[in-house]
């Protein structure tokens, strides 16, 4: 019978190894490092994609075609108010020229009722001395009424003061009335409205020269 194998009591046994503590998933951490960034990315951008992008300036040619634009609109202005001055000169300009040229108009109108009836007086054969005074008055009645009608009044300035403005002497006499008064009328004066148009030629009065 076989005897067994003596046991050495010495012999020191193997270490066992200890289990490690688990390593760290590698690509668990990668990923979630990612995700924030991207999440850290995507709040930081928000700002700047909702902001509007400004616009760019406008080239040197559009500027240039602007204003040329410009000008020319002003410039069509210019020539329509000119024009328009223009016509409003030239309107105004014909306007007077026919006031000049048709200001006794209606004067004239009136004349031709004084003419009409002076050829009818004229034309009466054996007309007597009474028919014609009569014809004559009528007719000065007519050109009176036509004088009024158009504000030309007549200045005779008897026993009124001397105004040089509206008469003019002829000569100065001696009279019982009081110095530099008219005393007598040689021609009436006329005016018409405010303005005098012939004035009065009349005759002034002087004092007296004292006896020798």
């Amino acid at each position: 019978m076989t005897e067994a194998a003596p046991t050495n009591v010495n012999e020191t046994p193997t270490a066992q190894p200890e289990p490690s503590a688990a390593a760290p998933d590698t690509n668990s951490a990668t990923a979630d490092a990612t995700a924030t960034t991207a999440a850290t990315a995507s709040t930081a951008a928000t700002p700047e994609a909702a902001a509007p992008a400004e616009p760019a300036p406008p080239t040197l040619e559009e500027q240039l075609q602007t204003a040329q634009a410009t000008i020319q609109e002003h410039r069509d202005a210019f020539l329509r108010a000119k024009a328009e001055t223009e016509n409003v000169r030239k309107r105004g300009q014909a306007d007077v020229t026919a006031a000049h040229k048709y200001a006794v108009e209606n004067f004239a109108t009136e004349m031709l009722a004084v003419k009409d009836s002076l050829e009818a007086a004229l034309g009466t054969e054996n007309a007597s001395a009474d028919n014609l005074k009569s014809g004559v008055e009528l007719t000065l009645k007519q050109l009176k009424a036509a004088f009024d009608k158009f504000n030309l009044a007549e200045e005779n300035p008897v026993t009124l003061k001397f105004d040089p403005h509206k008469h003019q002497a002829i000569t100065m006499v001696e009279s019982d009335a009081e110095p530099n008064t008219v005393v007598n009328v040689l021609q009436k004066g006329y005016k018409l409205n405010d303005r005098v148009i012939r004035p009065a030629l009349v005759t002034v009065a002087k004092a007296k020269a004292p006896p020798a």
